[in-house]
């Protein structure tokens, strides 16, 4: 009996600590996945708005009820990445827009890069 109980105790032990595991796995990928989400949205304003211009850039932060009140932070570049070699009004332009989110899971800064191209027609002010 005494033996019996050891190797069950051994084995709950055991089942305690996967359990834990999985569970501190399930939490990373829920914040992972909820950072992924507020990418798409950024990504998205972003790319709709066309006062973003190459050479700009932009950050800030999520609001909490967004992020299930994880500091989620991000940080937008946009640059030009092809332009006609004779710039004029109604030729497009390739622009690039990168954006990075950063928040903290589990103690840890977790961070990663999105990017998307855009094309714009060049206007007055572009020249």
């Amino acid at each position: 009996m005494l033996i019996a109980s050891t190797v069950m105790a051994i084995a709950i032990v055991g089942l305690l600590q996967t359990i834990t595991g999985a569970t501190r796995n399930a939490a990373r990928l829920r914040d992972y996945d909820r950072a992924v989400q507020l990418a798409r949205l950024r990504m998205n304003d972003l790319l709709a708005d066309l006062n973003v211009r190459p050479g700009q850039s932009l950050s800030g932060t999520f609001e909490p009820q967004l992020t299930g009140g994880i500091p989620v932070t991000w940080k937008a570049v946009c640059t030009t990445a092809e332009a006609p070699v004779q710039k004029m009004v109604g030729q497009p332009s390739l622009e690039r827009i990168e954006l990075q989110i950063a928040w903290t899971s589990g103690g840890q800064e977790r961070s990663f890069s999105l990017d998307a191209h855009r094309t714009r027609t060049l206007m007055a002010g572009d020249l």
